[in-house]
């Protein structure tokens, strides 16, 4: 009996610190109320975001704007969890070879994402913050030409 006890909080012991390491690495998780269709609302017209899950370790997103019959895309982005971390992916046309930029997680509250790449020309920082279930803000700040700068996108869900 003793035995069996033992055995069984073996196992209890042992499925609670696997389900709290799964939790732990996948970060991606936590960056579910991203997915969707985001505007922003500007003078020159409407940029979106769009946001959606591909599988379980990976979102993909794109950033463009309607111009008539036409869309012009800016960015398409990965969000990708590699095991222990979180890592967001821009990849802009004209820019960096054609290649992505890989920003790690720096924080990631229930909501908000900060990304850091200290090593990129601009921006270093990129943050989604979550005021809503129907709005967000994404910001992307650093250093450029030896001055701080900033770049707000308030944002809403369209769908």
């Amino acid at each position: 009996m003793k035995f069996k006890i033992t055995l069984l909080a073996t196992l209890f012991g042992f499925l609670a610190f696997c389900s709290c390491q799964s939790r732990q690495n996948n970060d991606i998780e936590n960056a579910n109320w991203l997915i969707g269709t985001w505007e922003n609302k500007t003078q020159r017209g409407s940029i979106y975001e769009t946001w959606r899950q591909i599988n379980y370790n990976e979102f993909s997103g794109k950033s463009y704007r309607v111009e008539g019959q036409d869309t012009i895309f800016f960015e398409t982005i990965r969000l990708i969890q590699e095991q222990d971390s979180l890592f967001y992916l821009p990849m802009v046309k004209g820019q960096n070879n054609g290649l992505p930029v890989r920003f790690t997680i720096k924080t990631i509250l229930e909501n908000k994402l900060i990304f850091e790449n200290t090593k990129h020309e601009f921006p270093q920082f990129i943050t989604y913050t979550r005021i809503g279930t129907d709005s967000l803000v994404a910001v992307i700040s650093g250093t450029k030409n030896g001055q701080e700068r900033q770049q707000t996108f308030p944002m809403k869900l369209v769908k």
